[in-house]
């Protein structure tokens, strides 16, 4: 580590030796950038001032001009002949996070003589092991913050659905018993062959009524709504299960289940750690997740939410998980395997999926797709489907809330809820056509296959060809009356209960904002890459489709998306004419940009900014779009497992780790 003032920095640099290759990158926001600057060097053995030898963009770079973009240096990190200066709000190198939300205690615990460091998470603490026997992510804080939020929401949903169930199921009970009882009554009076009095039917009467009352007490008291029950299926440390049960309102037990040893040894301390009951409140559970779901179909013994958050894709889990779950209940699933399902390997994508992914500025929302599509599948064979409450991409990966209920006849529907995309492979306009369509005449329904196809054999904008699809989930990807009741529940918990409250906020802020009946979207500097013009602002972009009458939004999966209701004649038809108003240089023979500047728009777009126009969140300063806290923002590495010592018998050593292989 080397702590230096700005001004002594050139003296530093001046005297220290690179290794040959080296290069030397700085991270800091600069007033004339107006951007984060990189700056590389590379030297035979040491830098001089006299050496112009560093790149920033900057006119006539030498290190005594570069030297003035580094601000504070915090620390540099010595690995591989490679350098790294950061600013000081960056971590340390090697040194552990300090981000808002995650406390690192750095006090070392001795549990049953071995050393653990106690990580703090909103209301848990775990005992997070030195030698990293067991999987931990602190990057995944803000999704643990907003799936509290999201069960916080759907438990209050759910609990009164089982209320009113339960009392419908009660009332229906009272009056078969009371029919039965009537029965009875007056098959007793025919036997005995005297005739039953007013008084005597009234005295009948009476019995029934509080016979049935009875029936109803009992009841209440032995099968009255105790809360949710969540199977968290693969649950690592624990954490997250520890931070369910406290934080969560109205929860009757958690399972935390694992099947390596190792974790369930982790699960069980931590626990005990938190002071929680590993009995009847956190319930440790060693078993393949898999076969911990297949045992609980049945409708007695079902979930009222299941949380899959594996490492890689979860549709190994997902038949499980689909016939675990209550009905109504809540599957909550979690997808890391973004590359496949943003299209850089389609083919995997649709060994996994069921579809196909492909490359595109919409490739996230298309992602959030896919895997709803997949889950809906599973459901269907089972005569099940889903109905989503929030999909969101995150990061690096995709968080999905459904909820699954049982329907033979809503199941018919699931081809005209899934549609193959026609992706222009010039110009990124895009045409869905779903798979199947609902034809409804008078008390006649009918589940036909679609006509198609949706497009010709080329683009009608640029000439290009069409890349297909899909399938994909066509319809709503969120519930609005859920995304706003989950708004609200952030905005009054506040910054006191989620270490992420402010990206939170932003976060379902935008989502509340989205179109809800558009799949996907265009990205603006994507199109002004095609036609090679000064990209427009986006509220200008959104001015224009708004003066036409059409309706525009941003989306949570690309702060430069542009979600519209327009056909791609209209969308290109207004970069037509920004062009005209910003003219571009004469375009290549035979290219994309020549083919769509070719064609007159058919409106003149006016770009004045229109009064909705501004989204409210960004009126109100929300922070929608914040920065990645930390460098190397990403995934962890998957967790290790220690392999048993087998002996010349075969036998694995005693001394090893339980069902680790």
């Amino acid at each position: 580590q080397y702590s230096t003032r700005r001004e002594n920095l050139v003296g530093f640099m001046e005297f220290v030796v690179f290794p040959a290759g080296a290069f030397v990158r700085c991270h800091t926001a600069n007033s004339h950038a107006r951007s984060k600057i990189f700056c590389r060097l590379i030297a035979s053995n040491f830098i001089h001032r006299s050496q112009r030898v560093l790149r920033c963009g900057q006119p006539q770079p030498t290190p005594r001009r570069c030297v003035s973009c580094f601000g504070t240096i915090s620390s540099i990190n010595n690995t591989s002949s490679r350098y790294s200066i950061t600013r000081s709000r960056m971590a340390t190198a090697g040194g552990a996070s300090a981000r808002a939300g995650v406390k690192v205690t750095g006090t070392s615990v001795v549990v049953d003589g071995s050393k653990y460091v106690e990580v703090t998470e909103g209301t848990a603490s775990v005992l997070f092991p030195a030698d990293g026997e067991v999987f931990y992510n602190p990057v995944q804080e803000f999704n643990r913050d907003l799936s509290i939020a999201a069960y916080n929401r759907f438990s209050k949903l759910f609990g009164v659905k089982q209320v009113e169930k339960q009392k419908k199921s009660q009332e229906k009970q009272a009056r078969r018993l009371a029919f039965e009882q009537k029965e009875e009554a007056a098959k007793s009076a025919s036997s005995s062959g005297s005739a039953t009095t007013r008084d005597d039917a009234k005295l009948i009467s009476v019995e029934v009524e509080g016979k049935s009352d009875e029936c109803s007490a009992s009841k209440d008291e032995s099968d009255s709504y105790a809360g949710i029950t969540i199977c968290e299926a693969l649950s690592a440390t624990g954490l997250r299960a520890i931070r369910y049960a406290n934080e969560i309102d109205g929860v009757k037990y958690v399972i935390a289940n694992d099947m390596s040893a190792p974790a369930v040894d982790a699960i069980r301390r931590n626990v005990v750690h938190n002071k929680l009951d590993p009995k009847t409140t956190v319930i440790p559970n060693e078993a393949d997740a898999s076969m911990l779901m297949y045992g609980h179909r049945e409708p007695a013994k079902r979930f009222s939410a299941i949380d899959l958050d594996p490492y890689g894709s979860p549709t190994t889990f997902l038949d499980s998980a689909v016939q675990a779950v209550d009905e109504g209940g809540m599957l909550a699933v979690t997808c890391t395997d973004m590359a496949v399902l943003a299209g850089n390997h389609g083919e995997a994508c649709y060994a996994k999926y069921g579809s196909y992914s492909i490359r595109g500025a919409h490739c996230h929302e298309m992602a959030v797709r896919i895997v709803l599509a997949s889950i809906d599948t599973h459901a269907a064979r089972h005569k099940r489907y889903i109905v989503p409450l929030m999909s969101c991409s995150i990061d690096f990966y995709c968080r999905v809330f459904v909820r699954v209920y049982s329907s033979a006849k809503e199941v018919k529907k699931a081809a005209s809820k899934v549609s193959t995309v026609y992706n222009c492979t010039g110009c990124h306009a895009f045409h869905l056509q779903p798979v199947g369509r609902v034809h409804e005449k008078g008390t006649s329904t009918k589940y036909l296959p679609n006509t198609g196809p949706a497009v010709g054999e080329t683009c009608s904008e640029c000439g290009g060809r069409f890349h297909v699809g899909g399938p994909l989930w066509s319809e709503p990807i969120h519930d609005q009356a859920f995304v706003d009741g989950l708004l609200q529940d952030i905005e009054t918990d506040g910054q006191d209960k989620y270490g992420t409250f402010e990206r939170m906020r932003g976060f379902v802020s935008v989502i509340s904002e989205e179109l809800k009946d558009v799949p996907l979207y265009y990205c603006i500097p994507a199109m002004s890459g095609v036609v090679h013009c000064v990209t427009p602002r986006t509220l200008e972009v959104r001015s224009a489709f708004l003066h036409q009458g059409y309706r525009v939004s941003s989306s949570h999966a690309n702060r430069d998306a542009l979600k519209i209701n327009a056909p791609p004649k209209v969308v290109w038809d207004v970069m037509r004419s920004w062009c005209q108003k910003h003219p571009v240089k004469d375009p290549k023979e035979r290219s994309f940009a020549k083919a769509i500047l070719a064609t007159t728009p058919a409106v003149d777009a006016n770009f004045t900014l229109h009064e909705h126009a501004n989204p409210a969140s960004r009126v109100r300063g929300i922070k929608r779009f914040p920065g990645n806290p930390l460098p190397n923002w990403g995934p962890k590495a998957r967790a290790k497992r220690k392999r048993p010592v087998i002996d010349d018998d075969g036998r694995a050593d005693a001394g090893a780790p339980k069902g680790v292989q």
